[in-house]
């Protein structure tokens, strides 16, 4: 089977003011695969997610995405594309319903009611507590349903390829050994995935 290239670095570096933190990267993501990039803490595997979704502006080198360079296009824009980011750390509005953060996510597609529909129900579906609980404050939520809703909203942006910046941080085995599950299902639903993890031991879904 011939995969096609998604997602491709070439010879990439990132300052932090005068401090090299990503020095001549390359990276290759085919369709359809799941990546894992790997590295201690303070490597600059945010540093790099961050820079292939926008946020940061490399110094030097290439990004592209199906083909095309993106270095100049705004987030909003690769997002578009079919990029999406689930960064470390929690991002959700804690105060807002769970089912409230999912419906954020979709805003892209907010003229296209069926697909937001179409959208929810996958997330739903690989996560059924957050149906269950989809009327809760995201904030009152435990930390491995957290990670699920922040997954839950990359997703209903329908990307192509999604990132996953450690999603295994702070939560209870059991409870990665079930969220790496989720990721190997969300791969075999069609979307590409880049791992960032420091965790070598489960580092292959």
């Amino acid at each position: 089977m011939v995969r096609e290239m998604l997602l491709e670095l070439k010879d990439i570096s990132v300052f932090y003011g005068k401090n090299p933190i990503v020095n001549q990267v390359e990276l290759a993501v085919e369709e359809g695969e799941i990546v894992c990039l790997l590295g201690p803490n303070g490597a600059g595997k945010s540093t790099l997610a961050k820079t292939i979704m926008g946020f940061l502006k490399p110094a030097s080198g290439t990004i592209a995405f199906d083909g095309a360079i993106i270095n100049r296009l705004p987030t909003e824009a690769r997002v578009k594309l079919g990029l999406s980011l689930v960064p470390e750390g929690k991002r959700l509005f804690p105060w807002m319903s769970v089912w409230e953060n999912l419906d954020l996510g979709g805003y892209l597609h907010r003229n296209q009611r069926a697909m937001r529909r179409s959208m929810l129900e996958e997330v739903f579906a690989l996560f059924p507590i957050l149906e269950e609980r989809k009327h809760q404050a995201a904030g009152t939520l435990s930390g491995g349903e957290q990670q699920m809703l922040e997954i839950g909203l990359a997703l209903m942006s329908r990307p192509r390829l999604a990132i996953l910046d450690e999603p295994s941080l702070g939560l209870a085995p059991q409870i990665i050994e079930n969220l790496f599950e989720v990721i190997k299902d969300i791969n075999e639903r069609g979307i590409t995935i880049l791992l960032v993890e420091q965790n070598t031991e489960r580092s292959k879904p």
